[in-house]
């Protein structure tokens, strides 16, 4: 399997070599939330260290894989441990958002208050790309991070569909259509316990499973949103470790990437 992953993952990267050659997105920045997800624990050491769903962070929770990917699309890392502001926003081209802190994972959590809302509502207006990758009903707060996503339109329901039971992969499948504007060769993809949307103006959905709403994206004035109600790439699921080799969560994140740093160049 790690042979497998490694060749996936190589060839995969052949491909972000040319689409790097493309000019890098406003700023050539992608900057990921450390204010809303401010999630500490204690090393080895008993000393507090930052994780979870950050790029640093090499083991199952972070998302340092997608990092690199943004990495090969000539696109520079970054982070925001505060509050967005126009001044902080100004250079990024991209700005994630993975699951804000509950009162469990923080004990002072930074809620989505509507000065923020209004902050990150304006620089998407003037063409940045916002990400949004909220989680499940026992794993994330939405009565404030509501507030932010709605207006955009989409309203995360704070629900939890495919609930996997072990090892029984097959109950988190999404299965994404062939012709998909962003997932390309990220076809068969997994993801668990995830909050579905429920969407009005301007917000349309990408991704329906049924009748439930999965993904959608929004656009204001030069910029876009995607959202979907997971945070879907972090390590553990597009390491190809742990997932059979039929699902393409890794190559669901390099067309995702690829949409956003497009989306930032327009």
């Amino acid at each position: 399997m790690k042979r497998i992953t490694l060749c996936m993952m190589l060839l995969a990267g052949a491909g972000l070599a040319a689409f790097a050659q493309q000019p890098p997105a406003k700023g050539g920045t992608v900057t990921l939330d450390y204010y809303y997800n401010n999630e500490f624990r204690k090393d080895k050491a008993g000393n507090p260290e930052r994780w979870h769903y950050i790029w640093g962070e090499t083991d199952n929770g972070g998302v340092s894989l997608w990092g690199h990917i943004f990495d090969s699309l000539g696109v520079k890392r970054d982070s925001l441990l505060t509050a967005p502001t126009a001044a902080n926003l100004k250079n990024t081209g991209i700005y994630i958002i993975i699951d804000p802190d509950t009162e469990k994972e923080s004990p002072r959590p930074n809620y989505m208050n509507e000065k923020d809302a209004r902050t990150i509502y304006e620089w998407v207006k003037a063409g940045g790309v916002l990400v949004l990758l909220e989680n499940d009903s026992a794993n994330a707060e939405f009565a404030h991070f509501n507030r932010l996503s709605g207006k955009f339109g989409i309203h995360f329901n704070g629900d939890s569909r495919n609930r996997v039971q072990g090892r029984n992969f097959e109950q988190g499948t999404f299965h994404i259509p062939a012709g998909h504007e962003i997932f390309s060769a990220g076809r068969q993809v997994y993801i668990k316990e995830l909050s579905t949307l429920t969407l009005k103006a301007p917000a349309r959905a990408v991704y329906k499973d049924g009748d439930h709403v999965i993904m959608a994206v929004a656009e204001v004035g030069k910029g876009k949103v995607f959202a979907v109600g997971d945070p879907w790439f972090y390590n553990e699921y597009v390491d190809g470790k742990k997932l059979p080799a039929s699902f393409q969560n890794y190559e669901a994140a390099t067309d995702l990437a690829q949409w956003l740093v497009k989306a930032a160049n327009r």
